[in-house]
């Protein structure tokens, strides 16, 4: 049976991420991906915004890795030569009734951190964004973009570089627990190795409940949540992301240009039960009236139908919001296996700071991560 010291399943941004992490520090590393291609799934089908790190809990995991990887992912990105722009983000409120909510994040992005937030008032957002109408912004100039693509091609090479082997359309099958770490079934044939991390974003449950001697009642609920988005054609209206106040579960319908100069907008959010990235027509009429909330000038019958992506999360409709989650030895008992579920928002942004989480877990039996 052939050996390797480290497997990775799933060649999204996060496991390639902790590839290039791993292999850059001298692990043997084997990518195991299902797909024909890298970063088919959540990687690829999601805003492609760098968060600034306004909306996680005071001491989150997701708020703790987002604001150094965001820096992290900027600096990359200026020395690797991958397309992102720092064009600032815009959170709108529709009417004087909303300002005070605009307060209340400034106030929650302070205590994670962030010292660069601030408010305008109606007639400065009108200077600045002649499209939109409100009572107000925030702004975050920390805000951006990236090119997803692109990143997850550079994250490649360098792990590649380093001695990483990526395997496409190899799907892992099964593995069980063994006094020398792992044998896994992937694509036909066993192969041994000391550490496993299942990074397969949508495909995690499936992972967990094909490894062998992992204790099944430790495998968290996985809920799916649907973000359509629709696009115009032509250039954006406008020269920063444009937000709308928060809802619960989602940041709300928003614009987002791409490096290119077009924008599409999205997402909504519906609770799925099956991987499927049609995007319906008939939801036009709602994204309109959102979308004119805070551009009245969207003209009438200019949405179509743009790309759908699908978040995993371990909570679900009628549950109390939960992050994503690491589980470590720690936590399932089992030397070097580590489980990423729920990995949703800001994984793009914080795939760096993930990385070196999961290392750090690994190294230390998932007793923690800095």
């Amino acid at each position: 049976m052939d050996e390797v010291e480290t497997i990775v399943v799933g060649a999204g941004v996060i496991g390639l991420a902790i590839a290039r992490h791993l292999a850059g520090r001298g692990h043997e590393v084997l990518i195991l991906e299902r797909e024909a291609a890298i970063g088919q799934h959540v990687s690829s089908r999601n805003s492609g915004v760098i968060h600034a790190g306004i909306y996680y809990p005071k001491g989150s995991a997701q708020g703790r890795l987002c604001l150094p990887g965001k820096e992290m992912l900027y600096d990359y990105c200026a020395t690797r030569h991958v397309g992102h722009q720092r064009c600032g983000k815009l959170t709108v409120a529709p009417d004087r009734n909303h300002l005070a909510g605009l307060q209340d994040l400034v106030e929650r992005g302070a205590a994670n951190g962030m010292e660069d937030l601030y408010l305008i008032s109606g007639d400065e957002l009108r200077a600045w964004e002649p499209e939109v109408t409100g009572a107000g912004a925030m702004v975050s100039p920390s805000s951006g973009i990236v090119d997803a693509p692109g990143l997850m091609m550079s994250l490649l090479g360098e792990a590649e570089a380093s001695g990483a082997v990526l395997a496409l359309n190899t799907g892992f099958d099964a593995a069980r627990v063994v006094a020398r770490g792992f044998e896994v079934s992937a694509g036909g044939m066993w192969l041994g190795c000391r550490n496993l991390i299942n990074a397969a974003a949508l495909g995690a449950w499936d992972v967990a409940r094909g490894i062998e001697g992992l204790d099944p009642n430790l495998i968290p609920p996985r809920n799916l949540a649907k973000g359509s988005y629709f696009s115009i054609a032509g250039r954006s209206p406008f020269s920063t992301l444009i937000y709308p106040m928060p809802e619960v579960g989602s940041l709300g319908v928003h614009s987002v240009q791409d490096l290119g100069g077009g924008v599409r907008f999205g997402p909504n959010m519906e609770w799925v039960d099956r991987v499927d990235y049609t995007v319906n027509p008939a939801l036009g009429p709602s994204f309109e009236a959102a979308i004119r909330r805070y551009w009245p000038g969207l003209p009438d019958g200019a949405l179509q139908p743009d790309m759908s992506g699908i978040r995993p999360r371990i909570w679900g409709p009628g549950s109390p919001k939960r992050e994503f989650e690491f589980q470590a030895e720690a936590d399932h008992g089992v030397k070097g296996l580590l489980n990423l579920f729920g990995f949703e928002s800001p994984g793009l942004t914080a795939c760096l700071a993930i990385a070196d989480a999961a290392r750090q877990l690994l190294e230390n039996g998932g007793t923690g991560w800095d």
